[in-house]
């Protein structure tokens, strides 16, 4: 199992924890630190509770894992052959294309006339 693969699904693991940590957590109201109580946030009890100390570590290995999978997958994309088969400036290899130079006109397109054994031939006409 490559190493790319194996960050990726602690990275999932990890994130799946995180959001199930701060839904788990009670909202105190004022997001970020605003508004609340003033002694909410930084006080001892805010800071030695579980859940925040929970949402910090988890949060830290997040950042830490997207940071070691953006340097893996440098090592393990880079250098690789660039795929030209849509490209047209490119000479096509089919052996019934015209070569460069040659012009070509166009075949006519003979008109089919319409099958006298077709039951529905002269249905629009009825």
């Amino acid at each position: 199992m490559s190493l790319f693969l194996f960050l990726t699904v602690v990275q999932a693991l990890v994130g799946a924890g995180l959001v199930g940590v701060v839904l788990a957590q009670r909202s105190e109201g004022g997001g970020l630190g605003v508004g609340g109580s003033p002694s909410g946030l930084m006080s001892a009890r805010g800071a030695a509770d579980f859940m925040t100390r929970a949402t910090t570590i988890l949060a830290t290995i997040f950042v830490i894992l997207s940071i070691a999978l953006a340097a893996v997958s440098v090592e393990t994309t880079s250098g690789g052959d660039v795929d030209t088969s849509l490209d047209r400036s490119l000479p096509i290899n089919d052996p019934l294309a015209p070569a460069a130079g040659d012009s070509v006109a166009p075949a006519p397109v003979e008109s089919a006339a319409p099958a006298s054994d077709d039951p529905l031939a002269g249905a629009a006409s009825e």
